[in-house]
């Protein structure tokens, strides 16, 4: 058996288990993400939330699950038929995708590259063209106008996290996530994540992961308010269940990447303490809370209000701060919190 498994089909069964590893992973824990943003919500609101389907309404996300699988799809009658239908396909792919390259624990992971940001950050952008596919398509206005809205925003924000995450590229002397992880591994165990250095980022790319994902309170494409429903007017069915399944991937992953690049992945926040995956898992849990609670209690933006935000104030905070860690790393300061490249890679 261990002879099999040196073979090209071995080699080839050993990646098709762990990408099946991956995706059963991200599903399951999808319908723990419905189910806990509505029951957070609900309790905000002094409400029970869902609570019938299942022990305390745990099944509620299977059963809408499957709702929208047996729904018949409906196609609106000018609408491009092919396209229409590829818009929630791609959204929902390039969302599974980005998770080939983010590790669990040390070792943990499908694609160790060295240049695995790029790779989160090329397939984060691409995206924007599933929502651009399903407004253009959809023939209708609305949608349209939604989709130029997430196209415009996203495009925004992507660029303050881009430069927030070159600070700590900077720091680190690496893009791979199991560097940067292994660069905040120091004696003082929650102090030693970049957390601590990088501190104002932390808050810029919190929010800025909000706006990358279509999150409230900046919602904007598919704000009821105005735009009915946005890019996902015209959708029902399996369609509109894989667009809502790409956003919450979407939002998952960035708080597995507010783990990897500010809190220490998979590592102990207390001296002594084991590392491993439970960290990991319970960091991005702890982040998705956060998100569910900014979503419950946070009013809206206007739109020129999230544009200036972006253009206006994150982007040039984090050029700054670009240059900040720059000069930082370079010349040693703060006893090196700056420059870790030694444990980094």
């Amino acid at each position: 058996m261990a002879d099999f498994f040196s073979t090209p089909g071995g080699i080839a069964v050993l990646i098709l288990a762990q990408v099946l590893a991956v995706v059963a992973f991200v599903m399951i824990s999808l319908l723990f993400l419905v189910y806990g943003d509505r029951k957070i919500w609900a309790a905000v609101q002094m409400r029970r939330g869902p609570n019938v389907v299942g022990v305390y309404g745990i099944l509620q996300s299977v059963a809408d699950a499957l709702k929208y699988v047996v729904k018949e799809v409906v196609i609106p009658a000018g609408a491009d038929r092919t396209v229409f239908m590829l818009a929630p396909l791609t959204s929902f792919v390039l969302a599974m995708v980005a998770w080939a390259v983010i590790p669990f624990n040390d070792g943990w992971v499908l694609s160790d590259i060295n240049v695995a940001i790029l790779y989160v950050f090329a397939v984060s952008s691409l995206e924007v063209y599933g929502v651009i596919m399903g407004g253009w398509a959809s023939n209708s206005k609305y949608p349209f106008l939604g989709s130029l809205r997430s196209a415009a925003q996203m495009i925004s924000y992507e660029v303050s996290i881009g430069l927030i995450i070159i600070g700590v590229i900077i720091s680190t002397g690496s893009m791979n996530f199991g560097d940067i992880v292994r660069a905040q591994d120091g004696d003082f165990g929650f102090f030693s994540w970049y957390w601590l250095p990088h501190f104002p980022m932390v808050f810029l790319f919190f929010i800025s992961a909000l706006a990358e994902t279509n999150r409230p309170p900046f919602d904007l494409p598919e704000a009821e308010s105005e735009l009915v429903a946005g890019y996902q007017v015209e959708y029902s069915a399996t369609p509109f269940l894989l667009f809502m399944a790409g956003e919450y991937i979407a939002i998952f992953l960035m708080c597995a990447l507010t783990s990897l690049l500010f809190f220490g992945g998979w590592l102990s926040p207390i001296p002594g303490l084991p590392d491993g995956v439970l960290w990991m898992v319970g960091k991005m849990a702890f982040f998705f809370f956060i998100f569910a609670m900014v979503k419950a209690i946070t009013p809206r933006y206007r739109y020129d209000q999230l544009m200036r935000l972006g253009w206006k104030v994150f982007l040039p905070f984090s050029l700054v701060w670009v240059v900040f860690v720059s000069f930082a790393a370079k010349f040693d300061w703060f006893w090196g919190a700056f420059a870790r490249w030694t444990t980094g890679g």
